[in-house]
Parts: structure tokens; sequence; C-alpha cells
């Protein structure tokens, strides 16, 4: 081997380097750690995902200007009896709102005062059959979710203090005994930031756990098993202050549902290249006698594809940073840096640890050459050992023998499952994703089979009339699916400015309710044409929960056209200059679009008719799309490397027989702890990280057992030398053409 290919390799894993390589690491993660805040203690959580140019910022900002005291957001205290609300109930509430009124917990801004009316008034506020009364209480629009978490447990305190018993603690449907919830903005704010919050030490420990097991099923060695999760750690030691720092700063913004992926993505993808590295050592070991040259030579051998792989991803994930939806643009730094400095860690400490550790990574089941393996039975006085066998590789002479029915096959497979993702229905309904025992849900299911459903969350429709007569509230009014309609207000500062508050008669969350806001904008538009109003497009403003999920969708849905062809480029680009190979970049990057796409159709008849959900989260595509075509990339490049290298000695028949053996075992079990770590979300009682952890899980198997090993090597070897096209690569012992 030539100093200038081990040369990096000794700078990294030599004898004195490994040492130097393990310290720096060491100090960089402890100093690090001691001198910035760690990531979660910056997270914030409901950070505005709608930049201030969207409408329904730009309502929410008219409201609090014009109408401030309608600006706060509600926590809706539904209370409930099956057998009906009495006077005692109803006392409950008149002592709770003159106790708010007196002394507002914290963060509350006001509150009805249904203490000072008349008995017939305060029946009047029962739902039909008497059984549920809904009390809203205002809270502060720009406390943050453990401010209002601190104001509601004060708030439910005092309920419970008056009532003389716990009302949370009752079922919801009790029909004898006084039950509570809190639901509305408030609750739905509170009960998503304590999923997120509670699922990070879950998660960490069910990723950790899931990885080690695979691993010691796998290799057998509870060293090696060890060996990447360390590398993790490390590496965590050095990204958590990192981000932490940054946010600090101001420069990034971190949030629960970030941090929970970031930990998932860091143990799979790092692991992976760990794995990469690993294998190829282990596989050295049986042939060379020296472990520094067989290390030297699987650094010198991996650290191109390594990198290559983390490369890919890391860019992918950037370009998260040219979306418009805040959480999307929320993901682009922490994971990139993850990937980036995992990538690192894999490149320089796993060499390291391996350096020092040497043959003793792998106990008890050491690799050891034939000529090792016959001096230690001699020592021994035992019979010398058989010689190895070589590796089962059916999957290299399946695809070898038969590339027409495998492509045939593969395709088959693949498109069929693709073909199901027309009858993929979304939502955006935040309230789905929470499990259904959670209490803001509750509290609205409560809501909408005694109320009208849209009290949950009524839009507010602000129009500037220009002081000219307008009748809008005669139109609004007309519509089919409005329930409520309020009296008009008019503005604070401008008494031209007029605003009506509707309540939809459906879930104010859903599609269909979004789906009438353009409509609503229409309406009032008209209403201002006919009344004289100039510019009429100009004065109508429309907040609230549902206006706010309709940006949020067409945001989404801009971001997603605009996001999946750059990451596309970005990739052909990459894997362009890396094979130098314009035929073999559009292949593999077709067949990891086809995997996505199977991954979706597949998800979808999994979480649908498996788990019993009527639609996924609105934002899955994009992030499945980002993670399984970035990461989908990482096992081709490494096959299709092996596959390049060999193409250089042997015919491509041979090369590519050889590539699908000699990387189908490493990548399998890659494939294997990448899946499961994605599935460890379905876990967690957060519907969006189950259907996400899902069809990730989804599309890295297929990837793993579907494309890389039968589409992808089918392809090369139907294509032949044209899989080369532009380069020119010389036969070797046979004509090498593409099939026909």
């Amino acid at each position: 081997m030539s100093n200038k290919k081990s040369g990096y390799g000794n700078w990294v894993a030599g004898k004195r380097s490994k040492w130097i390589t393990l310290l720096v690491w060491i100090a960089a993660a402890g100093l690090l750690s001691a001198l910035l805040p760690s990531v979660n203690s910056q997270e914030i959580n409901n950070s505005p995902n709608l930049k201030s140019g969207k409408p329904s910022v730009q309502a929410d900002a008219v409201a609090a200007r014009e109408f401030p005291s309608g600006s706060d957001i509600p926590a809706l205290v539904v209370l409930h009896k099956g057998s009906g609300l009495t006077e005692t109930e109803l006392d409950v509430v008149r002592k709770l709102t003159e106790k708010l009124s007196a002394s507002p917990v914290p963060h509350q801004t006001a509150v009805p005062p249904f203490h000072t009316l008349p008995p017939q008034a305060l029946q009047s506020q029962l739902s039909e059959d008497g059984s549920t009364f809904v009390l809203p209480v205002l809270f502060a629009k720009d406390a943050g979710a453990e401010n209002l978490k601190e104001g509601v447990t004060e708030l439910k305190h005092e309920l419970v203090a008056i009532a003389g018993a716990d009302p949370f603690a009752e079922p919801r449907d009790s029909a004898d005994k006084l039950s509570a919830r809190v639901t509305g903005p408030v609750g739905i704010q509170i009960d998503a930031t304590g999923l997120f919050k509670d699922a990070d030490v879950s998660l960490l420990i069910g990723t950790v756990l899931l990885v080690l097991i695979l691993l010691l099923l796998i290799y057998r060695s509870p060293i090696l098993a060890l060996l990447p999760l360390v590398a993790v750690g490390f590496a965590y030691g050095v990204i958590s202050p990192l981000l932490g720092w940054m946010a600090s700063k101001g420069w990034i913004v971190v949030d629960g549902q970030a941090i929970s992926i970031m930990t998932v993505l860091l143990f799979g993808a790092g692991t992976d290249y760990c794995l990469f590295l690993i294998s190829r050592f282990r596989q050295l070991l049986r042939t060379e006698t020296s472990k520094t040259r067989a290390l030297l030579a699987a650094v010198t051998g991996s650290s191109g594809a390594i990198a290559m792989s983390g490369l890919t991803v890391v860019i992918a994930l950037l370009t998260l940073l040219v979306a418009e939806y805040g959480a999307y643009q929320r993901f682009a730094i922490p994971f990139s840096l993850a990937i980036l400095i995992m990538g690192i860690a894999s490149l320089t400490l796993v060499p390291a640890m391996l350096a020092i550790l040497g043959r003793a990574s792998f106990y008890p089941f050491v690799p050891r050459t034939p000529e090792m393996q016959r001096e230690r039975a001699a020592r021994k006085g035992k019979p010398a050992p058989a010689a190895p066998k070589e590796p089962r590789n059916w999957a290299g002479r399946i695809v070898t023998g038969k590339p027409w029915t495998v492509l045939f096959v593969c395709l088959l497979f693949l498109g069929g499952l693709a073909a199901v993702t027309p009858q993929i229905k979304f939502t955006y309904d935040l309230l789905s994703s929470f499990p259904k025992d959670m209490e803001s849900r509750e509290g609205f299911a409560v809501i909408g089979e005694q109320f009208s459903p849209g009290e949950l969350a009524p839009a507010k429709i602000i129009v500037d009339t220009q002081g000219k007569p307008v009748a809008l509230g005669e139109k609004l009014a007309d519509l089919p699916y409005v329930d409520v309609l309020s009296e008009p207000q008019t503005g604070k500062s401008d008494p031209n400015i007029v605003a009506y508050e509707v309540q939809f008669d459906l879930n104010p969350y859903s599609i269909e309710a979004m789906n009438h806001i353009p409509e609503l904008r229409k309406v009032a538009e008209q209403a201002l044409a006919e009344s004289g109003v100039a510019n009429p497009q100009d004065g109508v403003w429309i907040g609230g929960q549902t206006a706010e999920q309709y940006d949020n969708k067409t945001t989404g849905e801009r971001d997603t056209r605009l996001v999946i062809p750059i990451v596309i480029g970005l990739i052909s680009l990459l894997l362009l200059l890396y094979l130098r190979s314009v035929v073999a970049t559009v292949y593999l990057v077709l067949t990891v679009i086809v995997s996505f796409f199977s991954a979706l159709g597949l998800g979808w008849l999994v979480v649908h008719y498996g788990m019993g959900a009527e639609a996924i989260q609105g934002a899955i595509p994009l992030y499945s799309f980002v993670f399984l075509v970035a990461l989908g990339e990482d096992y081709n490049i490494f096959m299709i490397s092996s596959i390049w290298q060999k193409r250089k000695r042997m015919p491509l028949k041979q090369a590519i027989k050889e590539g699908v053996g000699e990387t189908g075992s490493v990548i399998t079990s890659a494939g294997l702890i990448l899946a499961g770590t994605f599935a460890v979300l379905a876990t967690l009682p957060i519907q969006v990280l189950v259907q996400f952890g899902t069809i990730t899980a989804i599309g890295v198997l297929l990837d793993t057992f579907v494309v890389r090993p039968f589409l992808v090597p089918a392809i090369t070897l139907l294509l032949g030398r044209w899989a080369f096209w532009p380069g020119k690569l010389e036969p070797v012992g046979e004509k090498d053409s593409a099939l026909k």
C-alpha cells in the first residue's frame, strides 16, 4: 500500500495518532458540554411556523391592534355530567369565575363574569340537554407553553378546591359525577408541548436499547455492539452544546420534535456509517495478519463512500432552509450538523478506537487469517480448522443469472405499491395527532357532541369598510357551513374596521373547514365591492386557528413543490461528481424516487388499514422524501462503489455478483438498524411521529431488501458498459455490452 493511500489512515489511526484522535474527541465533548448550554435547555416549542406576510398572521396583527380584548387565546373549561348539571354545579361556575375575576391565575387576561348573571341567563349557556357548560378563560397570546401550563394548573387547583372533588379525574362521559377537561387553543398547545417533552427520554432509551440489541444479534460481540454507541455518544456530546450555543445566540430555533427526530437520525445513520467501516475491517482481518495494515486498507477503501454518503444527507437536509414553513426550516441546521459531525466521528474516532482495540473489537468471534487459525490450533494441540466456507451470495447469483426477471418483478412490486399513493388522504388537524385519551382531545369531543365543534376555534373576519355600510353580516349568515355568527365589532383606533366571529358547523381543524377560508375571503371582498369600497382585496383579513391551518397547508405545499426538485438536483450533482457517470446518476436517483413512492403507498396501507388512521399528517410526504432519498442513496453509493472498484479488475458480471455479496451483509445490518430506529418513533403517543417513523422505516426496508440487492444491480448489468457513460472502462476478461 502506498503512503499516499494510507496517509489519511495513519493520520487518525496510526501508532500514536490513534491516542491523539481519541483525546481530541474526549476534550472536545467534555469542554463543549461544560462551557456551552445543551440543546435541550434551549428548546422552544410552539414557535410560529408562518412568516409575518401570511394572511392569517396579518389578520392577527390587525386583531391585536383593533380588538385587543379579542386577540387573546382561550382555554375552554368543559364541565359535563351525563344526568345534567344542577344548580350545585352551576354554583361552582359562579364561584370559579368570581375567584378568577378577583384573583386571576398567572397570564390570565379575562374571564366572562358569569357570577353576575341571573340564574336564567346562566342556564341558557348550557347545552341543549343541560349536561354541559363551557367556560372560556382567556390568556395572553404571547405567553409560552410553560407559562400557559402554569396558569392552567393553577386554574385546575381553584376548580378542584371549589368543587370539593377532582372533576379532572372523572371519565368524560360520567353520568352522575361532574367531569372537567381543558381544551381550546391553550389546552391543545399545552398537550402538544407535553407530548414532545415526555417523548425525549423514552425515545432515547428505546433507540439505544434497540441499536444495542440489534448489534449484539448481528455481530454477537459486546465490544463491537458498544463501539458505535460510544461514537454516537461522543458525537452527541459535541452536537448538543454546539446547537445549544447557536440557539442561545438566536441563530436557530430548536423544538422538541426536531430534537426527537434528530436523536433517531443520529443513532440510525451514525451506526450505519460505523458499520460500513467495521465490516470492511473485519473482512480484511481474515486475509491480513497485520491489524494495522488491515485497518488502513479498510479506512482507505470505505472512507470515500462514507464521506459521500454523509455529504449527500447533509446537503439534502440543508435544502430545508429554502422552505418558508417554520417547522421545516428548524429541522435543517440541527439535522445536517448532526450528520456532519457524526460523519467526522465515523472517519476519525471509530478508526482510532478500532486501532486501539484491534481484533479484540470482535471478541469472542475474532476474525483471523487461515495461517493464524492453524497456528492457534497447533498451540492448543487441536486439529487445524477447516477452511471457512464462502459466504452465500444468493442475491448476487439471482441478479446476474436472471436480470430481466429481477427487473420486471421489482418494478411490478414497487410500482404496485406506488400506485396506491393517489388514495392517500391528508390532514392538518393537530388534534388528530393526539392520543384519544388526551385531555384537550376529550374536551373537544364533548364540545362536538353537545355544541357546535366550531366553538372550539372560531374564525374572525375583519374588513375595512372605509366608512360605508357593508352588508357582510347577512352574507355570512347565509353560508350553509356557518353555525353561529357574532354581532359586529368596531375597531378601537379605527371605527371603519369591523369584525365578525364565525363558528363553523364542523371541525374547525378539518380540511373541509380550511377549504372554506378562500370562500369567506371572496364573500367579504364581494360585500365590500358591492358597497363601493375601493380595492376590496386589500381590506379583508381572516384570522383564527382555521385560517392559520389553511396558511400552513398552502405554505407546506409550496415548500414541497420547491424542496423536492432541489433535493433531487443536488443529490444528482453529487452522484455525478462522485461516479462520473450520467447514466448511473439517473437510474440511481430514479430508483430511490420509486422507492419513496412505494414506501408512501405501503405506509398508507399500514397506517390507514392497520392503525386505523383516517388520514396522514400533511407534512409527512416532504419529511419522508428528504430522509428516504438521502438515506436511500447512502446504500446505493456504498454498493455501487464496490462494483465500480471491482469492475477495474474483473468482468462487469462478476463485479456485480461480488459487489452485491460483499456489501450485502453490512447493508442489510445497517438497513435493519436504521429502520428499527425510525420504527421506535411508532411507539410514541404522537401520531405525526408514528406516521413518519412507520413510513420512513418501510422505505428503508424497501431500499435494503429490494432496491439495493436486486433492482440497482439488475439495471447496472442490463446497461452493461453504458452504465459508466460517458466514462470509458476497458473490458476485463470479457466483452461488456448492454444486454438486449
